[in-house]
């Protein structure tokens, strides 16, 4: 299992910042620590090029994030302040995702140890979210005629307002999203099939919705591949989360979403998506384990 990722995916944010910027490092650590994976199957990514960034964003957008010239209050939907090192780690990741999918296609699994940037729109970032890494590769592989038609299983306790947004109007894209009703954004957009569950949703509720819907959603849209956003800020306890999943909640539902799309034979790409923890090495521990079972089943299936 080949698995994107790059050291500069972590920068500096100021003291006291609420994103985790330090679970990207320490998952890394934790998948070599734990022989999930090796360091020869660790593939560094590098920046994208702007090219490519323009099959999703706009040129204005992108003009602002290569310049610096972002207004405070275009900084302050983001969450984090532009730096260069910020709109660099942005490339790298949105990178991450497009060699990652270039490897499920050939291979069947791949991931990004960053990425599921689902609250970017194409000309502007929102909710720590800056390039919509999942809908560039989506965009670029269709350009290249590699796939037709794709399926995003966004299971991160917010809703990807910005992928839903993008792909509004496209019937080659089916976006199936699974959130809190009542968690941001407040302005939801239009998914192909959007789930809104309450504040407080336990295991069972939540593994029992995915069990409704995903089996029905991969028979019937023929997705020719399925970009999962493994979001863990469904835990009890997340810091903008609501949820009250438990690990084992967690780690079944990684596995039975793993499981479901490799029954069907598609190839499947995992982002990281949200997280917000008690800690960053928390953070990491959650997002461990959907790679742990993505494991686990590339080794039940030979």
């Amino acid at each position: 299992m080949q698995l994107s990722h790059h050291s500069d995916y972590v920068v500096p944010l100021p003291d006291g910042h609420p994103f985790p910027m330090g679970k990207y490092a320490l998952l890394r650590e934790i998948l070599l620590d734990r022989g999930v994976v090796a360091a020869s199957h660790l593939i560094a990514s590098e920046p994208i090029a702007i090219e490519l960034l323009r099959s999703v964003h706009t040129d204005a957008y992108l003009a602002k994030l290569q310049n610096g010239g972002l207004t405070a209050v275009e900084q302050r939907r983001i969450g984090v302040p532009w730096s260069p090192a910020l709109w660099r780690r942005s490339r790298l990741a949105a990178q991450g995702t497009l060699n990652a999918a270039r490897n499920a296609l050939r291979v069947g699994l791949s991931g990004n140890l960053a990425g599921g940037t689902h609250h970017a729109f194409a000309d502007r970032g929102e909710g720590f979210c800056v390039l919509n890494d999942v809908a560039i590769s989506i965009r670029v592989l269709q350009r290249e005629r590699l796939l037709q038609r794709a399926l995003i299983i966004d299971l991160d306790v917010h809703q990807g307002n910005g992928t839903a947004a993008i792909f509004e109007h496209d019937p080659s894209v089916y976006t199936f999203s699974v959130h809190g009703e009542r968690n941001y954004p407040s302005d939801k957009m239009r998914s192909s099939l959007d789930i809104g569950l309450a504040d407080g949703t336990d295991d069972q509720q939540y593994l029992r919705c995915i069990e409704q819907h995903l089996p029905a959603i991969l028979r019937q849209f023929r997705a020719d591949i399925v970009f999962y956003l493994a979001g863990v800020d469904v835990a009890a306890g997340d810091r903008y989360g609501r949820f009250a999943l438990s690990d084992d909640g967690i780690r079944a539902r990684e596995r039975y979403v793993i499981e479901q799309v490799r029954i069907a034979g598609l190839p499947l790409v995992i982002t990281l998506a949200g997280g917000y923890a008690a800690t960053p090495q928390r953070t990491a521990e959650l997002h461990a384990l959907v790679f742990e079972e993505a494991r686990r089943v590339e080794r039940s299936t030979g």
